[in-house]
């Protein structure tokens, strides 16, 4: 089985629809770079151009995932932190990691708790912290929403090659690099 239908099977076990041809672009999504003229630094064009495109795809995984899934971004991400770690994270340490507020990440594992996708144990030592895991339910669930993620993913990059990809990936992690060795926290 090529890899291709592959794809094509694990997004038919999931619900999701294969889609032909090129991705099309996400409503409602503000094009920033409208608001530079070419006489602009390229620095300030090249950061409106990653700002715009990585909105373009966010709001783009966003439809798919209520539509397909009827989820938003911010559950799929805490259920993917949480399907990185079986024995499950604190509520403190989600919140670091999905870079949110306390509040944020208690509202959606309120959510996510009520639907039996994930579970709070307390802590034994600490009456005061809670540990949050993914349930059976919550990991099957997760694991579908998964494969259907990469192969949206997959789709949307899909205009670019290998090749071009791979220096892409590589001259942002330069950029990155730059930034982790140049900014003060």
């Amino acid at each position: 089985m090529t890899r291709s239908t592959s794809i094509k099977k694990a997004a038919a076990a999931v619900g999701a629809t294969p889609r032909k041809g090129t991705a099309k672009p996400a409503e409602n999504v503000v094009d920033l770079e409208m608001s530079t003229g070419a006489d602009s630094h390229m620095a300030l064009r090249l950061w409106l151009r990653l700002l715009t495109t990585t909105n373009l795809v966010q709001a783009e995984l966003r439809r798919r995932l209520r539509a397909g899934f009827d989820t938003t971004l911010p559950r799929f991400d805490l259920m993917a932190q949480l399907e990185r770690h079986p024995e499950g994270l604190k509520m403190t340490e989600l919140s670091r990691r999905l870079m949110v507020t306390g509040g944020n990440v208690t509202g959606l594992t309120d959510q996510l708790e009520k639907e039996g996708l994930v579970v709070r144990d307390a802590d034994p030592d600490d009456r005061r912290s809670t540990t949050v895991r993914l349930t059976r339910e919550g990991r099957a669930l997760f694991d579908r929403m998964a494969a259907a993620h990469e192969q949206w993913v997959v789709e949307l990059f899909g205009g670019l090659g290998l090749d071009e990809k791979s220096k892409m990936h590589e001259r942002l992690g330069t950029l990155k690099q730059h930034l982790i060795d140049n900014l003060t926290s």
